[in-house]
């Protein structure tokens, strides 16, 4: 459903597909009809406001996101609400607003639970994130640190697309 594409900066996203983004609302509507915000929601909220993000659309992207880990604490799905405060973390960085205090409170929270839970693809993209946002601050140092972070966890894991993303953000270091 996704498809990689680059924005106005020149950053690579994974872009929803064309008819992608209607048949995620499709699902999420679905859902909340039959099960009555019921478990396992948080997660599909997570990735609809990811799509919504990557489609250009940081208002949606944030209202979904701030749902989705409402729901996902609100049912304690742990592993859910650590995807969910990563999408807010990035909606929060690249939305109007731009707060990057905010967004880098929910990167941590989101790191700290990913961590305890093992999910290492989302430690690293949580590193990636943290990254890209002290970078964008004037933060070198810290940058630096999560992007290094990221590039071996990546490679550790064997995933190639991403450590392409983290050598990017990297360069743009200087």
């Amino acid at each position: 459903m996704f498809r990689l594409d680059t924005v106005g900066s020149g950053e690579l996203w994974l872009a929803p597909a064309p008819g992608a983004l209607p048949l995620l609302e499709e699902a999420v509507r679905s859902e909340m009809s039959i099960s009555a915000m019921g478990l396992g929601l948080a997660v599909r909220l997570s990735r609809l406001a990811e799509a919504y993000l990557r489609a250009g659309r940081a208002d949606e992207a944030l209202r979904r996101a701030r749902s989705a880990v409402e729901l996902s604490r609100k049912h304690q799905e742990r592993a859910n609400e650590a995807i969910a405060l990563r999408v807010l973390a990035e909606a929060t960085a690249l939305g109007d607003s731009g707060d990057a205090i905010s967004a880098g409170r929910h990167y941590t929270d989101s790191l700290a639970l990913a961590e305890q839970l093992g999910m290492r693809p989302l430690v690293a993209h949580c590193h990636l994130g943290l990254g890209k946002l002290h970078r964008r601050m004037g933060k070198r140092q810290q940058a630096e640190e999560h992007l290094t972070r990221a590039l071996t966890l990546y490679r550790e894991m064997d995933m190639r697309f991403w450590p392409e993303q983290a050598e990017a953000e990297m360069r743009e270091l200087g």
